[in-house]
């Protein structure tokens, strides 16, 4: 068995739930933060077995995609801000991060 976390931007996360579900998955979310954007995003853990890691991956891939958003500097903490102009920036945004990792025991109480 292996413990699946996958993170996952906010705006991916209903249509990923969804399809997890329809795919006979089932997860745990949990609300995170992400640090690069301080955007919101959604953590799902997933006990799956070693015969259907493959699976759920591509479920993954095929419902989290990349997008390019524009998003606005943060003013630099040190220094004058007064000549600071924040002009936004093209960032590429969403997508998922996965860990696969081994489990030693499940229980379901």
């Amino acid at each position: 068995m292996k413990m699946i976390i996958a993170i996952v931007q906010d705006q991916d996360s209903q249509e990923l739930s969804d399809e997890l579900v329809k795919h006979d998955f089932r997860a745990t979310k949990l609300s995170t933060t992400g640090g690069f954007l301080k955007a919101g995003n959604t953590t799902f853990l997933c006990g799956v077995e070693d015969e259907r890691v493959d699976d759920i991956l591509k479920v993954i891939d095929d419902t989290c995609g990349n997008r390019e958003q524009l998003v606005s500097p943060i003013t630099p903490m040190g220094g004058s801000a007064d000549s600071y102009i924040p002009y936004p920036v093209e960032v590429e945004v969403g997508g998922a991060t996965v860990f696969v990792m081994p489990v030693e025991a499940f229980h379901q109480f």
